[in-house]
């Protein structure tokens, strides 16, 4: 077994760290600011403007989308620690295009798809939003509800979406829904393309989550779609779904190591100069086991992250490992930034530091793209024989 990453992908993960490092944590101050304000965590046009420039001329823009669009085609491998990087500021900014949506029309665009959604949203020159929960369908999509029937060459659908990020901004929307009511999410389940300005396609209310982050509900009153904007095959949207779903997970693992990396650092800086009765903090056993345990499951997250990505580059079935990693790393990240929250005392309960963001964003990761419980069925199925 070869633990080295290649030196293309090394000299990738240097240049995305610097990237974070000398672009995107010095925006961190007005970012915590606009918090503590109450507004939300967002970028200004000319912040956004500028980064989008640079990380564009730096050659980081379109790292897994196919070459023949423009991108780089680069393997999962490659992009953990691209999105260890990432996921270790509190900037909210995403490397075009998101790779999530990105892998699921590369998995089921025809060629006017490719042309119309792939191509654009690749260069970075689109936004896209998916659409998947319901008000009463979280992470059992059996539970969907929203419905496409044909009228011609078209469909009409009818429905509602909830914790829908991006809506408001997103140039087009991947909507499931279920044109089989018979089979469900077992054949019955299909995506579709529907562009922002379609009539009946209805934001109803943006909901603020914690990070200072928003999701959105959507409203579908007889939204008419064309028939070419039916993604991939009628009936078969599940498993290109799990797609986008299972490379969501891989990042949040990759982000998950990246924020309780970031932490420890912090708490490795801040320990020795703390001084409490006498001693720094940095010699109370407490301090040391935290800093320990961190860096022990902080190594063990990111060794199956990597082996899990290699898996899928491949082609192996990683159903199991995805959500192995889901759970530990998003558990693990929680831990290490309660106890560097505690070992700062007063100042890890303000709005002045990144830990409180930092934190809200792991909790968030704990329900977002199916809860730990979930996966942990998941897994525990899979090795009992459990069936559904």
């Amino acid at each position: 077994m070869d633990f080295q990453l290649s030196e293309e992908h090394r000299m990738l993960k240097d240049l995305a760290e610097r990237f974070v490092r000398e672009e995107l944590i010095p925006l961190e101050g007005a970012v915590l600011a606009r918090d503590a304000a109450g507004q939300g965590i967002w970028l200004s046009p000319e912040e956004r403007a500028r980064i989008d420039e640079v990380s564009q001329k730096l050659g980081l823009w379109g790292l897994d989308a196919p070459e023949d669009v423009g991108g780089f085609d680069l393997p999962q491998v490659a992009l953990i620690g691209v999105n260890e990087a990432m996921g270790s500021t509190i900037t909210p900014f995403t490397l075009p295009p998101d790779s999530p949506n990105l892998r699921m029309l590369m998995a089921t665009v025809n060629e006017r798809q490719r042309e119309a959604y792939l191509a654009p949203y690749a260069a970075g020159k689109t936004i896209s939003a998916i659409g998947i929960s319901e008000p009463g369908a979280g992470a059992d999509p059996a539970g969907m509800i929203t419905r496409a029937v044909r009228d011609g060459d078209d469909w009409i659908l009818n429905g509602r979406k909830i914790w829908t990020s991006r809506a408001e901004q997103a140039d087009f929307t991947i909507v499931m829904a279920v044109t089989d009511k018979e089979k469900g999410s077992r054949g019955g389940m299909s995506a579709f393309l529907v562009d922002r300005d379609t009539p009946g396609f209805n934001i109803l209310r943006r909901i603020p989550m914690l990070a200072g982050a928003f999701t959105y509900e959507i409203a579908l009153d007889d939204v008419r779609v064309p028939g070419w904007k039916l993604l991939g095959v009628e009936g078969q949207g599940f498993a290109p779904m799990q797609v986008r779903l299972g490379t969501r997970r891989i990042e949040m693992a990759a982000w998950c190591i990246g924020l309780a990396q970031r932490a420890l650092d912090m708490m490795i800086e801040y320990a020795p100069q703390r001084v409490t009765f006498g001693q720094p903090l940095s010699q109370r056993q407490a301090v040391q086991w935290w800093a320990a345990d961190a860096a022990t499951k902080i190594h063990a997250a990111r060794l199956m992250t990597y082996h899990c990505a290699w898996k899928l580059d491949q082609g192996q079935d990683v159903k199991n490992e995805i959500s192995m990693i889901k759970v530990f790393a998003t558990e693990m990240a929680w831990e290490v930034l309660d106890n560097v929250m505690q070992c700062f005392g007063a100042m890890g309960m303000t709005k002045e530091l990144p830990l409180h963001l930092m934190a809200a964003s792991i909790r968030n990761m704990r329900i977002y793209d199916g809860p730990s419980e979930v996966h942990r069925m998941v897994v525990a199925r899979n090795l009992l024989g459990v069936k559904r």
